[in-house]
């Protein structure tokens, strides 16, 4: 790229991390999901010549025409060590420009930060992926093992037209991993004062319900004692006021006890809201992963004033602790009472990975050499990556997504949010980070 020249491979990678998320960010590859994308071809295109400039070998696969991923493998000194795969997605969840302060889609630079959809879910990872990538190519690196790098399309809807089919249809491209990295984690947050840096080891399952009621069709002035919308509007009462248990997961009892040891809190299990508030902006996604979830967020029936239906329908997103995906279903059948059915219609496993090991040891001396004060914490993320899909495939996934954040931004609140942005210097930092991460692989 011509923005590297006359400087260091490491400088070079410092500009160009910024240069490659504004550009990822002016693509629009906002997904709808059922289908309804524009695609990420053009991103996935974009990503493939920075690969090709890394000397690698980008192969762009079309689940679809214009949902497409892109995959390349660096080849390792040993390849009898086992495979990392190090990913992220191209696409994003849509933006309502009327709503925000900027074109959401045009990677402003104000106040210090990049303002775009996808300036942290996940276009900032993105660019930090091939930056690094590209420093290590004009280093000269090889890594120890093998390194494939992969952008997926769909990531926003399960993945089913992305890392889904991909591990479907093409799993000889992951032939030999056995860990990944990519998204929600290694960020930084301010816990009563400490920067502390947040490794996802698990996220929550996904449980994508709908919810139909049945009931008896007729005039709307008549009496209905079998009314489909009054027993639908009664279930998605019932399962949105429900409050699930607390239930600590190994990865959400390690952090609530190191955090009440960093914090001098005592950890309530059964009430350890004060703990939380001393995560700040975090304790929004840590909150979420006490305890299972499940939220109505679409509601359909009925196409006349004076018509009462035969059926109606609702969409209810549930996320789940590891091992209770059955628990959760049944529970949620309960709520809603007899009369009601309900179809999966995308679901994904939970996933829980050890806080320990090599992978670990190297993202968390990674962060230290950047920020030595530092403390490094495991979390559990609420919601669910593409590292659901490599699961089936034997592949242990971590989020690892290294970002250094001013203590009063609300970052997790930036998620699928109105006026995304990320610090241009949280970058540059980002891709330190995962340089070294990478480097030592």
């Amino acid at each position: 790229m011509s923005i590297a020249s006359g400087l260091s491979p490491a400088e070079a990678a410092e500009a160009e991390v910024i240069e490659f998320c504004r550009d990822l960010i002016r693509f629009d590859t906002s997904n709808w999901g059922e289908g309804k994308s524009n695609g990420e071809r053009e991103a996935a295109d974009y990503c493939a010549a920075i690969m090709r400039e890394a000397g690698l070998e980008p192969e762009i696969f079309e689940s679809v025409p214009g949902r497409a991923s892109v995959v390349a493998r660096m080849k390792g000194a040993n390849p009898e060590l086992g495979a990392l795969v190090v990913h992220g997605h191209l696409d994003v969840v849509p933006a309502q420009a009327q709503d925000w302060q900027v074109d959401p889609f045009a990677a402003e630079i104000r106040d210090g930060m990049i303002w775009g959809r996808g300036a942290v879910d996940m276009k900032d990872m993105d660019a930090m992926i091939l930056a690094a990538m590209l420093r290590m190519h004009r280093e000269g690196h090889q890594p120890q093992r093998d390194l494939i790098f992969a952008f997926f399309a769909d990531e926003e809807d399960n993945g089913n037209f992305g890392a889904k089919w991909m591990v479907k249809n093409h799993p000889e491209v992951f032939d030999g991993a056995t860990e990944a990295i990519s998204e929600v984690g290694g960020f930084s947050t301010d816990v009563a004062g400490q920067r502390a840096y947040l490794i996802q080891t698990g996220e929550k399952g996904l449980h994508w319900t709908k919810m139909t009621a049945s009931g008896t069709a007729g005039h709307g002035s008549a009496v209905h004692s079998d009314n489909p919308v009054v027993r639908l509007g009664a279930a998605v009462a019932a399962i949105g006021e429900y409050e699930w248990p607390l239930d600590y997961t190994k990865t959400t009892r390690a952090l609530m006890e190191q955090l009440s040891e960093l914090t001098g809190i005592p950890f309530n299990e059964e009430d350890p809201s004060e703990l939380l508030a001393a995560t700040g902006s975090a304790s929004k996604f840590i909150s979420a992963t006490l305890r299972n979830t499940s939220n109505p967020t679409l509601l359909e029936a009925g196409y006349k004033h004076n018509v009462v239906p035969g059926s109606a329908t609702a969409l209810v997103d549930a996320r789940t602790l590891p091992e209770q995906d059955a628990q959760v279903a049944a529970k949620l059948k309960e709520l809603a009472g007899e009369k009601v059915s309900f179809e999966l219609l995308n679901g994904g496993p939970s996933l829980e990975v050890p806080f320990s090991g090599l992978l670990v040891e190297q993202m968390v001396a990674s962060l230290k050499a950047e920020d030595p004060e530092a403390v490094v914490l495991p979390y559990m993320l609420g919601g669910g990556t593409d590292n659901k899909h490599l699961a089936s495939l034997g592949i242990s996934g971590y989020g690892f997504a290294p970002l250094q954040l001013p203590a009063d931004l609300d970052f997790t609140g930036m998620f699928h949010g109105v006026d995304e942005r990320v610090p241009t210097e949280a970058l540059t930092f980002g891709v330190r980070v995962l340089h070294r991460f990478l480097a030592a692989q």
